[in-house]
């Protein structure tokens, strides 16, 4: 009999940038509808408010990947690379590479269907922050990136897609990347000024 699973839970924020020229048409389409330049290459960065996995506190980590995808993003064959916070304890760290690859059930599931080949997961100085509305991310010099939400006709209110079924949460602040240096994996990428997206995450498991 397999063993059950860990009940597990990440409540923050997401924001990722993408190779795509305009905003990401995997959004509203679910990944139906090919990256405006063909294929998918982005990195994100999450960092996680509140968080548990089993009876571990996941509380203030922060965590960077790498994703490479070659069509559309429902067709899968993705590569995939994780940089997890490297002030994660081991069971921390254990619990956030299971999220992470899709193998702790829940929300996340859909990275053990999708991805093809994981080019590792190590621990590194990964640091999210705010500033103002302006979001950045560094994991050493490997991620150098930030976002920043465009603006609309009303300054005091961010452009938004809402009630997606989109897999990160439903309602996304559509972006544009300040920063988007990647040195990781064998990738050497630059997407500043390319789309970006900022997503309140509600994410959970095993179910």
């Amino acid at each position: 009999m397999n063993q059950a699973l860990p009940k597990w839970e990440i409540q923050g924020e997401l924001i990722l940038n993408c190779n795509c020229t305009v905003f990401c048409p995997c959004v509203v389409s679910l990944g139906v509808h090919y990256p405006t330049e063909g294929h998918c290459q982005a990195w994100l960065g999450v960092h996680i408010e509140q968080g548990f996995y089993d009876d571990v506190s996941l509380d203030s980590l922060n965590v960077g990947m790498v994703l490479d995808i070659p069509g559309r993003m429902s067709r899968g064959d993705w590569k995939v690379g994780t940089f997890i916070d490297d002030r994660a304890g081991e069971r921390a760290f254990q619990g956030l590479s299971h999220i992470f690859r899709g193998e702790a059930g829940g929300t996340t599931r859909l990275f053990s269907m999708l991805v093809s080949e994981h080019l590792g997961t190590e621990q590194a100085a990964v640091a999210f922050e705010r500033k103002d509305d302006e979001r950045l991310l560094t994991v050493d010099k490997k991620i150098v990136g930030g976002v920043k939400p465009i603006s609309g006709p009303d300054t005091s209110n961010d452009v938004t897609v809402n009630n997606t079924s989109y897999w990160m949460g439903p309602d996304i602040t559509v972006a544009q990347a300040t920063k988007g240096r990647v040195r990781a994996f064998g990738r050497v990428w630059d997407f500043e000024g390319r789309s970006a997206e900022i997503c309140q995450i509600n994410w959970s498991g095993p179910h």
